[in-house]
């Protein structure tokens, strides 16, 4: 199965979320603007971004890759996650319901953690990677 872990991160949490992901999925995590294949190529992603302003995506790489590539996103694994400090989760719900809209086939609801990943944290991170491994 070909897949792909991909994030953006500020502070480096959801950058360790990422590199844990990558390890159960057995990839090597990439920044959304490092990332050069091909959505469409792919049976399953992982995507992380933290919960910016108010709970939204990263609006200056984030926000438009995912805009310019939901269309590819219909029948592939979805995974999502991301840390957050304030608010509830809604921007992973958003999230979330902007992927099953895209007929993608999320996988779990969308892992959230508040600021730095505990040991906990990782552990269901590396168990998310393995699901679109």
């Amino acid at each position: 199965m070909a897949n792909a872990v991909i994030y953006w991160s500020a502070t480096g949490n959801t950058e360790a979320m990422a590199q844990a992901v990558a390890e159960g999925a057995g990839v090597k995590a990439v920044t959304f603007s490092e990332f050069d294949g091909d959505l469409a190529a792919l049976d399953a992603v992982a995507f992380g971004c933290p919960a910016m302003g108010a709970e939204e995506l990263e609006d200056s790489e984030v926000e438009p890759f995912f805009a310019a590539n939901e269309s590819k996103l219909a029948g592939k694994k979805v995974a999502l996650f991301g840390s957050y400090d304030w608010g509830d989760g809604e921007w992973m719900r958003l999230w979330a319901d902007r992927v099953k809209a895209a007929g993608g086939e999320l996988v779990d609801e969308g892992l959230i953690c508040n600021l730095t990943p505990d040991d906990e944290a990782i552990a269901k991170c590396k168990a998310l990677g393995e699901k679109i491994k």
